[in-house]
C-alpha cells in the first residue's frame, strides 16, 4: 500500500497586509528615493569641502557614512514595516527624509567651522552630522515598498529583485544627474532645496492618500517646517563667494595692502594677487619658483607651461619680469578662471592662454619640445593630485621641455615628509639632476609647509639659486647632489598604480 504524501502548503495564501500600490508607482518611488540618497552623497563633497577640503579621504568618509546610513535605514525600514501598516509609513518616512534633506546644508555651515583639522575621525563626524539621518530614512522606503508589494510567497524573488533593480537603477540616475549636470549647473543648496520639497511634496501625497482623515493642523505643521527648513538653507550660504563645479571660491581683500587678494578655494589660501604689482609675490613658494627662474631659466622672455591657474600669480609675474614671455596655463576649473578674469585683473590674449580641463589630459594638446619652463602648482585641497605626482607623468613632462628646460614644482607637506619624500624619488627618476628647496627646519623634518622641487636634464648651478635666494633675505637651503639622497632616504617612486598621495601627506 502506498501512502500518498501530505499536501503541500499553498504558497500563495495572502499575506498578512493587502497590498495598496501599483506597480509602477512602487518603481517610481524606490527609483526616486534610491536617486535622492545618491544626489545628496555627491552634494556632501561640495557641502564638506570649505571645511574639509577635497581628496580621497573626504570622499571616503562621505561614501561610507552614506552607505552606514543606506545599510541602517533598509534594516529599520524591513522591520518597522512587518510590524506596522506599511502604507501609513511611506508619508511620514518622505516627509523626514526631505525636512532631514533640507537641513543638511544649514547644518554643515554651522558645524563646520568647528573642525579645525580634517582626519578621518573629523570627515566622517561631520559627514554623519549633516548626511547619515537623510541617508538612512530615505533608505527605509525601499523595503516598506517591498512589503506592500508582496502579493503572495510565490513572487517574493520577483518582486524584491524587480525593486532592487529600480533602486540600483535610480542611484546610478542620481549619479550622473548630479556629478555630470546639477553640480556644474546649480548651486548646491539650491539643489537640496529642490530635492527636499519634492520629497516632502511627495510624502504628503501618499500621507493623504493612505492616512484619511488627515487632520489640517498637521499638514499645515509640515508645511511650516519645510518652509522654515527651505529658508534655513537658503540663508546657510557658507563661505564661498563663487561655488563653481570643483572648488569653494572666494576672493579676500588684504587689510594690510589694499590692493591686495587672496584667493581662497576651499580650505586652501590657493594665490595671492596684487592688482597694482605683478612682481609683487606674497608666498614664500613664488619667491623661491622666481629665484630659481632667475638664477636657472635662460634670459629673455620664456615659453612656459603652468599647470594649475589659481590666481595666474606667476604667469603674470613673468609676463612683468620678462616680457615678451608667451605662458600656456592648464587650469582645470573655468569657474576659477571665470572669478581670475573678473576679481583678479587677468587678462587673457596671445602671450596669456588658459586651457581648461584635467592637466594631464590637456598637457597631451601641447606640442614636445616647446617649453623652456614647466610650472607645478596645482593643488586639490593640501595635496598635489595624485596622477599629476607620478613618475610617468613627470615623463610627459619632461618630454614637452626643449634642451635644458626646467621643471618647478610646489608642493605641501608635514614631517615626517612621506610625500615630500616620494615626489623628490620620483623626481630624480625622471630628471638628471634635481634640487629641493625649503627653509632649514623643513628639510630637517622638524617643521612643514611648501617646499619647492626643480628637475632638468641639464646643469644646475645651484650656488647661483643660493645666492639669489641670500640676495632678497630669505634663509632657505638648497639641497643637491648626494644631500637628494639623503632627503629622499629610500622613500618609494610613485607610480600611476600606487601613489597614495593622500596618505602620504602630513597635516599640520
Amino acid at each position: 500500500m502506498v501512502v500518498a504524501p501530505p499536501p503541500l502548503p499553498r504558497s500563495n495564501r495572502p499575506l498578512r497586509y493587502s497590498p495598496g500600490m501599483s506597480a509602477l508607482t512602487a518603481r517610481l518611488l524606490v527609483f526616486f528615493t534610491s536617486a535622492a540618497v545618491l544626489v545628496l552623497e555627491i552634494l556632501a563633497g561640495r557641502l564638506l569641502a570649505p571645511y574639509l577640503g577635497v581628496r580621497l579621504e573626504t570622499f571616503t568618509g562621505i561614501v561610507g557614512t552614506v552607505l552606514a546610513g543606506i545599510s541602517l535605514g533598509s534594516w529599520l525600514g524591513g522591520r518597522a514595516a512587518d510590524r506596522y501598516r506599511p502604507t501609513l509609513l511611506l508619508g511620514p518616512l518622505l516627509i523626514a527624509g526631505g525636512l532631514l534633506a533640507l537641513l543638511a546644508p544649514p547644518v554643515v555651515t554651522a558645524l563646520g567651522p568647528e573642525f579645525t583639522t580634517a582626519g578621518p575621525l573629523e570627515i566622517v563626524v561631520l559627514a554623519a552630522l549633516g548626511f547619515f539621518a537623510p541617508a538612512a530614512v530615505l533608505s527605509a522606503v525601499n523595503p516598506t515598498v517591498v512589503k506592500i508589494r508582496l502579493h503572495s510567497l510565490d513572487t517574493t524573488g520577483s518582486v524584491v529583485g524587480t525593486l532592487s533593480a529600480v533602486g540600483t537603477a535610480g542611484a546610478i540616475f542620481g549619479t550622473f544627474l548630479t556629478g555630470f549636470l546639477l553640480v556644474a549647473t546649480t548651486p548646491s543648496r539650491w539643489v537640496v532645496i529642490g530635492l527636499g520639497a519634492v520629497l516632502v511634496a511627495t510624502g504628503i501625497a501618499f500621507t493623504l492618500r493612505y492616512l484619511r482623515p488627515v487632520h489640517g493642523g498637521t499638514m499645515a505643521t509640515v508645511v511650516a517646517l519645510v518652509v522654515a527648513a527651505g529658508l534655513l538653507t537658503g540663508f546657510a550660504t557658507g563661505p564661498c563667494d563663487v561655488e563653481t563645479a570643483y572648488s569653494c571660491v572666494r576672493v579676500q581683500v588684504d587689510p594690510a595692502r589694499p590692493s591686495g587678494r587672496t584667493l581662497w578655494l576651499d580650505t586652501l589660501r590657493n594665490s595671492y594677487v596684487d592688482l597694482a604689482d605683478p612682481t609683487y609675490l606674497e608666498f614664500r613658494y613664488a619667491r623661491i619658483m622666481a629665484d630659481v627662474i632667475a638664477a636657472a631659466a635662460p634670459a629673455g622672455p620664456l615659453e612656459v607651461l603652468s599647470i594649475g591657474g589659481g590666481g595666474f600669480t606667476l604667469p603674470r609675474y613673468l609676463a612683468a619680469v620678462r616680457p615678451g614671455t608667451r605662458n600656456v596655463v592648464l587650469e582645470l576649473d573655468p569657474g576659477v578662471v571665470e572669478v581670475a578674469e573678473r576679481e583678479l585683473g587677468l587678462v587673457t590674449g596671445e602671450d596669456m592662454v588658459t586651457v581648461t580641463g584635467d592637466a594631464r589630459l590637456t598637457l597631451r594638446t601641447t606640442a614636445p619640445g616647446s617649453f623652456d619652463l614647466v610650472i607645478g602648482d596645482a593643488f586639490s585641497g593640501p595635496a598635489v593630485p595624485w596622477h599629476l605626482t607620478t613618475k610617468e607623468f613627470l615623463t610627459e613632462v619632461e618630454d614637452r621641455l626643449d634642451e635644458g628646460g626646467l621643471v618647478v614644482l610646489n608642493l605641501i607637506d608635514y614631517p615626517p615628509l612621506g610625500f615630500a619624500r616620494a615626489e623628490t624619488a620620483t623626481f630624480a627618476a625622471v630628471f638628471d639632476t634635481v634640487l629641493v628647496i625649503a627653509p632649514p627646519d623643513f628639510l630637517a623634518g622638524e617643521a612643514g609647509g611648501n617646499f619647492v622641487l626643480v628637475g632638468t636634464d641639464g646643469a644646475l648651478d645651484d650656488a647661483a639659486v643660493t645666492e639669489r635666494i641670500r640676495s632678497r633675505g630669505g634663509a632657505e637651503v638648497v639641497l643637491s647632489g648626494a644631500e637628494i639622497d639623503g632627503f629622499v632616504a629610500g622613500a618609494r617612486v610613485l607610480r600611476d598604480d600606487f601613489a597614495p598621495v593622500d596618505q602620504l601627506i602630513s597635516r599640520p
